[in-house]
């Protein structure tokens, strides 16, 4: 008897997305500033079992594709670096609400009761949840010399409805790194 885990096998089980990172952790940054992204993915193991015989099966991420939620994409081999890192970025040309989306796709292998590791035909795709981010157009504006300077504040970020949606960019495009 021959086991053999398909991609239909492989997609089932419960992989884990990676945990995706974009932007400032405080939820909003600059208009025109650089939104640093990146990814904590792993290889996993996943222990089943096929026709009463144990199988592993080891999920290996191999590509990252970005949806920046205003029409830009990056797709990259690389699952980029934190901050001061711009490895793996991007920025936004206009102000308001914005949803970045981390696709993982991993490639997968299996072993039939502890045999040699063989290669599952094909992939499969694993979606972060998004992240919320704020991009906000600064202005440079008098202040009272008077008031303290809170510099740690804020500026002030909407709630996010319709109207602060941010706009898509109309020269989108698809980055590849």
């Amino acid at each position: 008897m021959v086991i053999v885990v398909t991609r239909s096998d492989f997609a089932k089980l419960p992989v884990e997305p990676s945990v995706a990172s974009a932007g400032p952790e405080r939820g909003w940054l600059p208009t025109g500033m650089v939104n640093v992204l990146h990814a904590e993915s792993e290889v996993q193991t996943l222990e089943t079992e096929l026709l009463d015989t144990p199988v592993a099966v080891r999920a290996i991420p191999t590509s990252y594709h970005w949806d920046l939620g205003d029409g830009n994409t990056i797709t990259t081999s690389k699952p980029g670096k934190p901050y001061p890192s711009e490895e793996v970025s991007a920025t936004y040309s206009g102000e308001g609400w914005y949803d970045v989306t981390l696709t993982t796709t991993f490639a997968g292998q299996f072993s039939v009761d502890g045999g040699e590791w063989e290669d599952i035909d094909g992939t499969i795709e694993v979606e972060s949840e998004p992240i919320a981010l704020y991009s906000k157009s600064l202005e440079s504006r008098l202040v009272n010399p008077d008031v303290p300077l809170d510099e740690d504040e804020d500026p002030i970020v909407p709630e996010r409805t319709a109207d602060t949606e941010g706009p898509q960019d109309p020269e989108a495009r698809n980055r590849e790194i």
